[in-house]
């Protein structure tokens, strides 16, 4: 919430710090801790973290585990090394095609899978998984977890080129509860491919005072 509300991120990395290893056997309070060091750019702490944690999946704030390899991958992508980030990618896929089939009704799976998609460069594969995720769990039937499914298209529209139909959805979640905030569209990198547009500094400066 602190970081939601204010980008405050050192708040968050003091309340990771007094959770040991023995109590993150899901793996949440790593995810957590990549999370933030994502947001603070620190890439290379990031994938350290990541890399310690010995599961094959970890839990995250959503119903789907999150591959390990996926955020080694995502990493990889954000340092630009686009040669060690596939073949990670091509691993989270494989795992995320099993997490489907155990579940195939669960949005933030399909959801998770176009991200995974997106990010190898399948593109129509990872629209065509970002709707199914909107489909399974619309806003208008769960306005709390509804967005998150709309977030990850916008996400999934980004990373694949097609800037205006994520700018669409960015303009409606800064609009809505648990959709997106100003303080994390700014902090987040995985933003970064509409942050040249004029639209992006446009949308900030039109939601600005509304998150005062």
């Amino acid at each position: 919430l602190a970081i939601l509300w204010k980008g405050d991120l050192g708040f968050a990395e003091n309340q990771l710090s007094v959770i040991s290893p023995q109590m993150d056997q899901d793996g949440l309070a790593t995810w957590a801790r990549v999370w933030v060091l994502t947001l603070q750019r620190k890439f290379t702490e990031a994938l350290q973290v990541t890399e310690q944690f010995h599961g094959e999946t970890m839990f995250s704030t959503t119903s789907a585990p999150t591959p390990k390899a996926y955020l080694e991958g995502i990493i990889h992508l954000l340092q630009g090394d686009t040669e060690k980030a596939q073949p990670a990618l091509e691993r989270a896929r494989l795992i995320s095609e099993n997490l489907l089939r155990e579940a195939p009704d669960d949005p933030a799976r399909h959801a998770q899978h176009g991200l995974i998609l997106a990010a190898l460069g399948r593109n129509q594969e990872a629209i065509a998984e970002g709707k199914r995720a909107v489909e399974l769990l619309p806003e208008s039937q769960d306005a709390f977890d509804g967005p998150q499914s709309t977030n990850a298209l916008a996400q999934i529209y980004a990373w694949v080129g097609q800037h205006d139909e994520a700018f669409r959805l960015l303009d409606h979640l800064l609009q809505i509860p648990n959709g997106i905030t100003i303080p994390l569209l700014k902090l987040d990198p995985v933003w970064d491919p509409l942050r040249k547009d004029p639209r992006f500094q446009a949308l900030i400066d039109k939601y600005a005072e509304i998150g005062r």
